[in-house]
């Protein structure tokens, strides 16, 4: 099943009276499960792609299509309420309420959403906060833990109400080598689990977790490379090495 399609997106900025076409013609399905990184140069069109898809910014010109929703057709108390209830969003910086603890900020949105009993969404954030290994910071705020820690209460954040799919905008970018594997193994552990995963990233250790990859360049989709029937070798560096590759052939 189709989570996503996107047919002839564009994106156009006017700045200083010159047009910036920053997305031309952008045509790309993402299924049900999947998950799918997009790479390319610094300028090239990734963020902006991130986030016109997944509502958070007016697309100038085509269709995108959410589980069979047309996110054009929306109005902005309906996107406000399908970005809620139905997608979750991970980003390199990563936005959580000072004033609030680390567990306030995870059941937030679900409280928000007002779909549950509080005693259902206080259970899962506590089992989610325990799969992800940071249940002993639940009291914390946002200025006593790890940016590790910080990242996968995100990640539990972005949970919270069930998404169809997580878009996620380099979420390894602000994180150190070693909290950037752990990171990275938390999203391929979610999408095994069945989540699918949208993300932006520049970093191949992330990209290698893909299923696909997308590279984009000059905001059009240049070339994609199927990973998927590498990921399952025990070889990490076999897959490290095919997307370093074809990377180099991109001019990356």
């Amino acid at each position: 099943m189709k989570s996503l399609k996107v047919s002839n997106l564009c994106k156009t900025y006017i700045v200083n009276k010159h047009q910036n076409n920053v997305l031309r013609n952008i045509n790309l399905e993402i299924f049900e499960g999947e998950m799918v990184a997009v790479m390319g140069p610094s300028g090239s069109g990734k963020t902006t792609l991130l986030y016109t898809v997944s509502g958070m910014d007016d697309l100038t010109a085509g269709k995108v299509n959410f589980f069979g929703k047309e996110l054009t057709e929306l109005n902005a108390n309906e996107m406000s309420d399908l970005r809620l209830q139905e997608m979750g969003f991970v980003f390199q910086q990563m936005y959580m309420l000072k004033n609030l603890s680390i567990y306030d900020n995870i059941i937030l949105p679900a409280y928000q959403n007002q779909q549950e009993d509080r005693k259902v969404i206080q259970e899962r954030a506590k089992v989610l906060m325990q799969k992800l290994g940071i249940n002993e910071i639940a009291d914390n705020n946002v200025t006593e833990v790890s940016g590790g820690q910080l990242q996968r209460a995100c990640i539990c954040r972005s949970l919270i109400n069930h998404p169809k799919i997580i878009f996620a905008d380099e979420p390894t970018g602000a994180l150190n080598k070693q909290t950037s594997l752990e990171v990275t193994n938390e999203l391929a552990r979610i999408n095994e689990e069945g989540t699918t995963i949208m993300l932006v990233t520049h970093d191949m250790k992330v990209a290698c977790i893909c299923e696909r990859v997308l590279y984009i360049e000059d905001g059009h989709i240049r070339d994609e490379m199927f990973l998927g029937k590498y990921k399952d070798t025990a070889d990490v560096r076999l897959r490290e090495r095919k997307l370093n590759d074809w990377l180099i052939k991109m001019g990356w």
